[in-house]
């Protein structure tokens, strides 16, 4: 009894395969060639179902320029400007930052902060971040800066609670300020004991103040210090 059970299921295996295998063969060989109304009397190249991947039609892209205009007109990032706007301000009336400094902003996301110092007419900015947005922002690992020593007159670390390694990262931000200069970096709201222990991660700096704000829609405290060690 077994043995003709065994039978009936390898004969029921074997008919399923091969069904299967007509049936993709049927398909294989009626692919249309469209994903449209072949009668349509203009088609659209890029709708072609690819023979081969020499065949491939790409979508047509967003040029950068419409990408930016897009993004730049938004609330969210007008919103996000103005907030960086009032922090670069109160930096400006603290003396830290003026139309000639040379700045670093790090962890700069697509841009705001950029754009706001720009708008208060300092040009000499540079930004970086893991992942680049150009014409505002290139390309850096903020634990590795591909800068000179002592270069800047402010360096910004926008995200320094989200570093990996904030050691390294504070490292980075004093080793490419120069003497004099202040670095300036931005963590989630937080209490006296908190920015005690953030203070502790600068090496070659003293501590100005700190406080908190908003930046970019989110509660924030900016903590300013003083590089007072040439390297």
């Amino acid at each position: 009894m077994e043995k003709h059970v065994q039978i009936f299921l390898n004969r029921l295996s074997f008919a399923s395969i091969t069904i299967a295998t007509l049936t993709l063969l049927l398909l294989y060989l009626h692919t249309p060639e469209t994903c449209f109304d072949p009668s349509d009397p203009n088609p659209k190249p890029h709708t072609r179902f690819p023979k081969s991947t020499c065949d491939f039609n790409h979508r047509s892209h967003t040029s950068l320029e419409k990408r930016n205009h897009r993004l730049w007109s938004t609330k969210t990032w007008a919103n996000a400007v103005s907030s960086y706007s009032s922090l670069f301000k109160t930096l400006e009336a603290g003396n830290y930052v003026a139309n000639h400094s040379r700045v670093l902003i790090v962890s700069a996301g697509p841009g705001q902060s950029v754009q706001a110092l720009k708008e208060l007419g300092v040009e000499d900015v540079t930004a970086v971040e893991l992942v680049d947005s150009p014409p505002l922002v290139s390309r850096a690992d903020p634990h590795n800066l591909p800068f000179f020593d002592d270069i800047f007159d402010l360096g910004f670390g926008i995200y320094l609670d989200r570093a990996l390694f904030p050691g390294r990262y504070v490292g980075q931000l004093e080793r490419t300020v120069r003497s004099g200069g202040v670095c300036v970096v931005a963590v989630e709201e937080c209490g006296v004991d908190e920015v005690d222990e953030i203070v502790k991660l600068f090496k070659k700096s003293r501590f100005v103040d700190a406080k908190n704000v908003i930046l970019a829609g989110e509660r924030r405290t900016r903590i300013v210090m003083r590089v007072e060690n040439p390297s």
